[in-house]
């Protein structure tokens, strides 16, 4: 039974009473859960955090289940609502979120305007709520939020909907606030996530966000082959998540470098540099290290002059349009006396020369899949760093599972 505000229930060994603050009794109906509520225990793991991590290809394999359809060269979302011609009269797309909810909406955006060729922006919720925002009628908005309780992303669903938008959520938790404001939407089935610092929900939302992108553009732009090719690579996915995870390279190295540095750079180019603002993010949580992260050609624009001699830098460049520019980016803050850590595609010889700890992973056809991939390694670090110090790994200090206030 959801309780709406200045609404409580008294619930005693006999039963319950629903009544508002004036003292009005009330009633609402029933609804039953259709999926089952577990607790998690951490298996054979040592913390939820690093079994959360490893439980991303399942996680991905259920996003992705029954909506991605080569066969039928394209994808399918039921819980969006929306009919060909609905999507064709798409004017833009906004996506609204915190934290490492709004890092998977800017992978989100770029894959809209990549896919669909939609106009697309990423916004973090907090800020888009409070700036009495222009909204198109004919614009749609997506609210990512893994506990769906977010009080800043929900406070921006209802600005967008007392000014007529239309905005759909894009939860983990069902039966969630957002996703009974938003009313139409998608679960991104990553299962219950313990751990403070999010891992499966944030690669969850990222596959969620190109499923979506991909019946956007396969409905408005995309030949058939195209949107098939795409599918299948998506499809693929967690079994390359598998393969990294079993033999995840050099991360006691690279944790090394960064848990005995003053502060630690992070920077990639399109959505790389998304991976990269959730890589120090983690780290921050998780192992209270000062972390910067940076579009990788913004360094020489100011930031460079905080580079010293053994200044770890962490750098994000899979095999991309915009790997020659992003390795000219680490030869720069490397004459500088930085120390790499490079996530790059397996195979990338040219790239693992430049570092001081080379960490490939599988290599992905479509720059907007690497994400799932190249944020790997970005976990793994944050959370040994974490160990390697002595921090609360599951509960950082300060933080809190959902943030439901402002």
């Amino acid at each position: 039974m959801y309780l709406e505000d200045r609404e409580i229930m008294r619930i005693t060994a006999e039963g319950w009473e629903l009544f508002r603050l004036d003292g009005a009794t009330i009633s609402h109906a029933l609804e039953e859960l259709a999926e089952e509520l577990v607790w998690s225990d951490k298996g054979s793991f040592r913390h939820h955090m690093l079994k959360e991590i490893h439980e991303q290809p399942e996680s991905l394999r259920r996003c992705l289940s029954g909506r991605v359809v080569p066969e039928e060269g394209g994808a399918r979302l039921g819980g969006f609502d929306l009919t060909t011609r609905d999507i064709a009269n798409i004017s833009r797309v906004g996506i609204l979120g915190c934290g490492t909810s709004f890092h998977a909406g800017l992978v989100g955006a770029a894959a809209m305007e990549q896919l669909a060729r939609l106009p697309a922006f990423a916004e973090i919720a907090s800020e888009f709520r409070y700036r009495n925002p222009v909204i198109d009628p004919e614009a749609l908005f997506l609210a990512v939020s893994q506990s769906g309780e977010t009080a800043d992303t929900l406070g921006a669903v209802r600005e967008v909907q007392v000014k007529g938008g239309r905005v759909m959520g894009v939860v983990n938790v069902v039966g969630s606030t957002i996703a009974r404001a938003c009313g139409r939407g998608v679960y991104v089935h990553s299962g219950p996530e313990i751990a403070v610092a999010s891992t499966k929900a944030f690669t969850s939302q990222v596959a969620a966000l190109l499923v979506a992108s991909l019946m956007f553009g396969r409905t408005r732009l995309m030949a058939a082959d195209e949107s098939r090719r795409f599918g299948n690579e998506l499809l693929g996915v967690p079994e390359l998540v598998a393969r990294y995870l079993a033999d995840p390279g050099p991360i006691g190295k690279a944790v090394e470098m960064v848990a005995g540095g003053k502060y630690v750079f992070f920077f990639g180019r399109g959505v790389s540099h998304a991976v990269a603002m959730e890589g120090a993010l983690k780290l921050k949580e998780v192992a209270y290290i000062p972390c910067m992260s940076y579009p990788a050609a913004e360094m020489k624009h100011g930031p460079i002059a905080l580079i010293d001699a053994n200044t770890p830098v962490v750098a994000i460049i899979p095999d991309d349009v915009m790997r020659d520019k992003t390795l000219s980016n680490v030869q720069e803050v490397k004459a500088r006396g930085a120390r790499i850590i490079l996530i790059h595609s397996e195979g990338d010889d040219a790239s693992a020369a430049l570092a001081d700890v080379s960490i490939p992973v599988p290599r992905t056809r479509s720059s907007l899949i690497s994400p799932l991939l190249t944020v790997l390694p970005l976990q793994l670090i944050a959370y040994e760093a974490g160990l390697a110090l002595g921090r609360d790994i599951d509960r950082p200090r300060n933080l809190a599972k959902s943030v439901t206030v402002e």
